[in-house]
């Protein structure tokens, strides 16, 4: 699985992502807990994150696999 971070959160984690290998399928608070232990920086900003699997929202139901593409989104503002 492809972890993709932006913004600020790939300024703290100074990194732009990550490979992780989960058993598959995992929940989106199973691969939240993945993701804290792999990049314990990220609690900081898990209330504000929103996670995107394949390009598209993920929703607290959904499952994750090896070979999904997950962006960690941070908060944006526009005009």
């Amino acid at each position: 699985m492809k972890i993709l971070y932006f913004a600020h959160v790939a300024k703290a984690l100074d990194r732009r992502e990550d490979e992780l290998e989960v058993p598959a399928p995992i929940s989106t608070e199973a691969l939240w807990e993945r993701l804290l232990t792999l990049r314990p920086a990220l609690a900081r900003y898990r209330a504000t994150i929103h996670l995107a699997r394949n390009q598209a929202f993920a929703g607290p139901n959904d499952q994750f696999t090896n070979g999904d593409e997950v962006a960690l989104l941070p908060p944006v503002s526009g005009g």
